[in-house]
């Protein structure tokens, strides 16, 4: 078996002991966070903009800013990439 096939295998046995609770990962990213009303008003939006531009709806916009939820882990990171490269974003976004 080559090289890669080996490292291909031993991924998958690690990957189903961290499934089945025998191992632990080896390496997780806790994502902070985020303040979504700050960022917005740093970037000059109205909630429904600011979720027409980056793709939310506006009423999760809504929710976060008011507390009533909190954003998913995804959804946080890219919320702190909006708030710290939105023109990076943005030009992401306008090439799909």
């Amino acid at each position: 078996m080559s090289k890669f096939g080996q490292d291909l295998v031993e991924s998958a046995r690690e990957a189903l002991a961290i499934a089945e609770g025998r191992a632990e990962a080896a390496r997780t990213i806790a994502v902070p966070d985020v303040d979504v009303s700050a960022i917005r008003k740093r970037l000059g939006l109205s909630q429904s903009a600011f979720a027409a531009k980056f793709g939310f709806s506006v009423s999760a916009v809504r929710d976060w800013e008011q507390h009533r939820k909190v954003p998913e882990p995804a959804t946080r990171a890219f919320l702190k990439v909006i708030e710290k490269e939105p023109e990076a974003v943005e030009r992401a976004l306008s090439a799909a």
